[in-house]
C-alpha cells in the first residue's frame, strides 16, 4: 500500500509540472470581468493572504503616478509584493537563489474599456528562469501552486490571458562579491547592518525606495536578507504600455553570506531584463529602464569595491 501510496503522489507532482511547464512564458496575466466593480486591489489582497500568500505592501501607484507625473494611464494600477516564508526557508538551503524573487511582485490593473480587472506575476517558468532552480523541483512548483490558487481564489470567474513575450530572451542577474571586515565585538550581521544603512542612504538620492526588506534567520546563513526595490522614473513609462511589468517590479535583491564562508554575495535580476522580456521598443522607456540599471550597478559597484 505504502508502494502504491507513493506511486501516486509521484504521478500527481510529475502532473502538476507538466501542467505548469507548457507554459514557457516568464509572466502570466490572470484576468477577470469586473463590471460590477465587486473586485479591487484590497479584495486581491485579502485572497493571496488567506491563500497562504501575506501582501505585504500594496501601492496605488496612480496616486503616486498622478502627483509626481500629472498623468495616469490605467483606471486602476497598484503594485505589491508577497511572500511565503516557509517555502522560501526550504529553498534557501538549496537555493541561496530565491533571494532574487523573495519578495514575489506583481500588478493589478483595471481596463476601464472593457472592465476587467488583471494580475500579472512570473510563472513557473519565470520563477525558475530568474533562480535558476529546476522548474520541477517541489518546492518551486509548489511555490508556484500556492500563487495560482491565490490568483483564483482573488478572480473566481477568472482566466489566464495568452501571453507572447520574448520567451528565449534571457534573464540577466547582476552580481557582486565583497567581504566584511569585522570591527571589534562585530558580528557578521553588525556589519550587514552598517552595509544596509550606507546602501539605503545612497539609493534615495537617486530615486529608488525600498518599499520592504526582509531578514530570514537560517542555520546555513549567518545572514540572508533581502531588499524589495522600485524606482519611480523606471516603472512610470513603462507601465504605460506594459501594466504587466508588476511581475518584475519592484525588483529583489538578495544580499547573504554563508556560514564558514568569507564571501558575501549580492544579486539582482538585471533591470534591463525588462526590455527584452516585455517587448519594450520605445526609446526613451529603454533610455529609463538602462538608466535605472547603470544608477543601482554603480552603487553596489562602489559599495563593494
Amino acid at each position: 500500500m505504502k508502494k502504491i501510496f507513493k506511486l501516486l503522489v509521484g504521478a500527481i507532482l510529475l502532473l502538476t509540472v507538466d501542467v505548469f511547464a507548457t507554459a514557457d512564458q516568464n509572466i502570466q496575466i490572470f484576468s477577470a470581468d469586473n463590471s460590477k466593480g465587486t473586485l479591487s486591489a484590497k479584495s486581491i489582497d485579502k485572497a493571496f493572504g488567506e491563500s497562504g500568500l501575506p501582501v505585504d505592501v500594496n501601492n496605488d501607484m496612480n496616486s503616486i503616478f498622478s502627483k509626481r507625473y500629472g498623468k495616469v494611464q490605467h483606471k486602476e494600477y497598484n503594485l505589491a509584493i508577497f511572500t511565503n516564508k516557509e517555502l522560501i526557508s526550504k529553498l534557501m538551503k538549496k537555493y541561496p537563489t530565491i533571494g532574487l524573487i523573495t519578495p514575489l511582485s506583481m500588478s493589478i490593473y483595471e481596463d476601464g474599456k472593457k472592465h476587467t480587472i488583471n494580475i500579472a506575476t512570473l510563472s513557473l517558468a519565470g520563477m525558475s528562469k530568474v533562480t535558476s532552480i529546476p522548474v520541477n523541483d517541489q518546492d518551486l512548483v509548489a511555490y508556484a501552486k500556492l500563487v495560482d490558487d491565490a490568483l483564483h481564489k482573488a478572480l473566481p470567474n477568472g482566466a489566464y490571458l495568452p501571453v507572447k513575450h520574448n520567451a528565449k530572451a534571457e534573464i540577466a542577474i547582476t552580481e557582486f562579491t565583497t567581504e566584511f571586515e569585522l570591527e571589534d565585538g562585530d558580528s557578521y550581521s553588525d556589519a550587514k547592518d552598517s552595509f544596509k544603512e550606507e546602501f539605503e542612504g545612497e539609493l534615495g538620492p537617486v530615486g529608488f525606495l525600498v518599499p520592504k526588506s526582509y531578514g530570514f534567520d537560517h542555520d546555513d546563513y549567518d545572514f540572508f536578507d533581502t531588499y524589495s526595490i522600485i524606482r519611480f522614473n523606471a516603472i512610470y513609462p513603462v507601465q504605460e504600455n506594459h501594466p504587466d511589468a508588476g511581475a518584475y517590479a519592484p525588483f529583489s535583491l538578495v544580499i547573504y553570506k554563508k556560514k564558514g564562508d568569507d564571501s558575501v554575495h549580492i544579486a539582482f535580476p538585471s533591470i534591463e531584463n525588462w526590455i527584452a522580456n516585455l517587448d519594450i521598443s520605445d526609446k526613451e522607456t529603454i533610455k529609463a529602464v538602462k538608466d535605472t540599471q547603470e544608477k543601482i550597478k554603480t552603487i553596489l559597484g562602489e559599495l563593494t569595491e
